[in-house]
């Protein structure tokens, strides 16, 4: 088979921030697509000033920019399965919900709220339109415990409140939730539930402070394996075990927290 006659990947789309140190957002979410075997495209939402000691600032895509780069990706290549980031407004949330209530493939949304350094990547006033229009567009959804408290006012101190926590989330409309404890002390424990089912995901936890893009390469490796075909539990088990070995070969970069490394399972020593 020559090159052209090859067949494309399956197809995913991430709709995020660049992060312009490249440990998350929208170069997180690619590199992960490419590292899994599928072909990455992305709609950008904001752009961020930032490196590893924090974001120094962020600009707003104008919707109708947003909507055009949606359009043009979905009408002439389409996706098998779609990844939303940090959507920063009001505005934004609602453009990309009103798209995605329209698709039929697997959503992935990850309610970015803050980022790794504990800076806003999302105004106040959009959460309403995340809980409202947002989180029913999505297959699955993967709050960390931060975003949990601030999407429902649920807070979880130990692993036994993962359980409310998902509840909580779930009633906001998602078909899955997965409500990630890796910030609970002890081995780092995730559960995921639809309303009846439960599944629990743990690994171990490594010693190893650069994790900036963990919430972002989780989500978008999730995003990947159910375009390769995987059911939600099955890809939520496989995306963890690619995060958890991200996590553990997460390298330094300029002065503060450094990147997971996304590529781990293909560097040669």
């Amino acid at each position: 088979m020559t090159r052209n006659q090859a067949q494309a990947p399956p197809l995913v789309l991430t709709v995020a921030g660049s992060d312009s140190g490249g440990g998350a957002g929208i170069q997180a979410d690619l590199k992960t697509m490419l590292a899994l075997g599928t072909h990455g495209m992305s709609v950008i939402a904001a752009v961020t000033a930032q490196n590893s000691l924090g974001v120094q600032g962020y600009w707003e895509l104008p919707p109708e920019a947003m909507r055009a780069q949606l359009d043009s990706v979905l009408s002439d290549i389409g996706a098998d399965a779609i990844k939303t980031g940090m959507l920063a407004s009001t505005a934004l949330v609602e453009t990309v919900a009103a798209v995605l209530a329209e698709v039929t493939v697997p959503v992935v949304v990850d309610p970015v709220g803050v980022s790794k350094h504990g800076d806003t990547l999302l105004a106040p006033e959009a959460l309403d339109a995340v809980r409202s229009v947002l989180l029913p567009a999505a297959t699955v959804v993967t709050p960390n415990l931060w975003e949990v408290d601030q999407l429902t006012g649920v807070k979880v101190v130990d692993e036994s409140g993962l359980r409310e926590a998902a509840e909580a989330v779930k009633a906001l409309g998602p078909r899955w939730v997965l409500i990630k404890g890796g910030h609970l002390p002890g081995e780092p424990a995730d559960l995921l539930f639809d309303g009846e089912r439960e599944y629990r995901f743990t690994a171990p936890r490594h010693d190893n402070r650069h994790t900036h893009g963990t919430g972002c390469t989780l989500a978008s490796a999730i995003a990947s394996y159910l375009a390769l075909g995987e059911d939600v539990p099955s890809a939520v088990g496989k995306a963890k075990e690619y995060v958890t070995g991200a996590i553990a070969a997460g390298f330094p970069l300029g002065a503060g927290i450094g990147p997971v490394d996304h590529f781990w399972r293909h560097r040669t020593s």
